[in-house]
């Protein structure tokens, strides 16, 4: 039922042959559904295989396509965060951001985390991600995608473009600028965007765009990158919006532009434009921290927490974790940072960085997101669930779990079929099970 204004305005922009084929795509069942394997706990070539992917995502060398009739949102490798499940046309802004380990990258409309999480991918856990939402509770789900993919250099804020225009000027390698748009492109995925739809909204959007598109370049540096990406059609809200920047600013070129359609690629509609800042992108070693500096947290204030690394984990792992990194302590709460993690002095943070647990009077606690990360061989204690088994329901439910192995007495990373999924305490022949109760599932 898509509204007549829309299919008024997609005649004319598009021609009357064109148009027809548009139309009929919208007239299919949607097609195709695709997730992207999480290369921070899991090689793609292990995503690939599994029974249901049906074929390679061609812009993005880690997404895959998978049978409309699976369900991957329920396996536990969706729980363990081995990928995220995305529409495939949303993969492809930032496979064109061209990311490198060790960069500063900022994206600035980041809910639900799509984009973020395919960024820190391509990072490999060197340099830093500021991620943003301006909405509260879109930035509350931003991080909860963050802390399943076990993300550690992953900053999530919820501030205003304008904010934070003001704090991180000159400060960013590259930013991505997923806007918020009236999304034209979804018709097909959501019934709601076609009954919302007004031509009003386009113009508003538009508008909104191009505010944050001015505000997005004062945080790049010289010779830095802007992805500027819609999932909507109108050229108010894509071309127009990119001349109209351009225009704005000299020191900018369009690199690239590309637009995803239903009637021609393997996906919804999306639209991208590359801009690339005049001048040279020189690495400045990250000298410049807006706003002062964090002040590390001293070992003897997180006593509990070292001893829970020496009981817990082998040895030299937690140098590992610690190599350009630092503890920060947030009331009782420990989190792990990159040590060039801009200052959050008057900052609306969410979670500056991987959340390691929490310190209560004399022992240490530790958080879910530290399970996620942790590998099986990073530990003294694992014990492994089987993928298929109705154990690993069960544990994913909140259930105790009877074992008959001997483990020392303790904490116990969970995997299941070799990868962490959370955390449990054994003793007496019994694993405690320390799966987060927001997160239990019902089978």
């Amino acid at each position: 039922m898509l509204p007549d204004k829309f299919k008024e305005r997609m005649k004319q922009f598009l021609g009357e042959d064109e148009y027809n084929a548009f139309i009929t795509a919208f007239e299919e069942d949607r097609r195709y559904y695709a997730l992207r394997a999480n290369t921070l706990k899991c090689d793609a070539s292990f995503i690939q295989n599994l029974p249901y992917i049906t074929g390679k995502v061609p812009w993005e060398e880690t997404g895959f396509y998978y049978a409309d009739d699976a369900a991957p949102g329920k396996h536990p490798y969706h729980e363990a965060g081995l990928y995220y499940i995305q529409e495939p046309s949303a993969m492809a802004p930032v496979a064109y951001l061209d990311v490198h380990p060790g960069e500063k990258i900022l994206d600035l409309c980041a809910a639900p985390g799509g984009k973020t999480t395919q960024i820190a991918c391509k990072l490999q856990g060197e340099g830093l991600l500021v991620t943003n939402e301006i909405g509260k509770d879109r930035a509350k789900i931003l991080s909860l995608n963050i802390e399943r993919l076990g993300i550690s250099n992953a900053m999530v804020l919820n501030e205003t473009p304008q904010h934070l225009s003001e704090v991180f000027e000159g400060y960013f390698d590259k930013i991505l600028i997923d806007a918020p748009c009236s999304g034209e492109g979804m018709f097909r995925k959501n019934d709601n965007a076609a009954d919302e739809w007004s031509y009003e909204n386009v113009l508003a959007c538009a508008q909104r765009q191009a505010q944050i598109l001015d505000l997005a370049s004062k945080m790049l540096l010289p010779g830095g990158r802007i992805v500027y990406s819609t999932c909507t059609f109108s050229k108010e809200e894509n071309e127009d919006n990119i001349e109209g920047f351009l225009s704005r600013h000299g020191d900018f070129k369009e690199v690239d532009r590309r637009r995803l359609w239903p009637h021609k690629d393997n996906g919804e509609g999306h639209f991208l434009c590359v801009l690339q800042r005049d001048g040279e992108l020189v690495s400045d070693g990250n000298k410049y921290i807006p706003g002062g500096k964090n002040i590390p947290v001293k070992k003897d204030a997180c006593k509990p927490f070292y001893s829970f690394c020496e009981e817990t984990l082998k040895t030299g792992v937690l140098d590992n974790i610690l190599e350009s990194k630092s503890i920060i302590l947030f009331g009782k709460q420990l989190f792990l940072i990159p040590s060039n993690m801009p200052s959050m002095n008057g900052l609306k943070v969410l979670r500056p960085g991987l959340h390691l647990g929490e310190i209560i009077k004399d022992r240490f606690e530790p958080n879910h997101a530290l399970a996620l990360f942790l590998k099986p061989g990073d530990v003294k204690e694992s014990y492994d669930i089987p993928s298929y088994s109705d154990e690993i329901k069960s544990y994913l439910n909140g259930q105790t779990i009877r074992v008959s192995k001997e483990l020392k007495k303790g904490w116990v990373l969970i995997t299941t079929d070799g990868y962490s999924i959370g955390w449990g305490k054994f003793a007496g022949g019994m694993i405690k099970n320390h799966y987060p109760k927001g997160l239990r599932i019902n089978y």
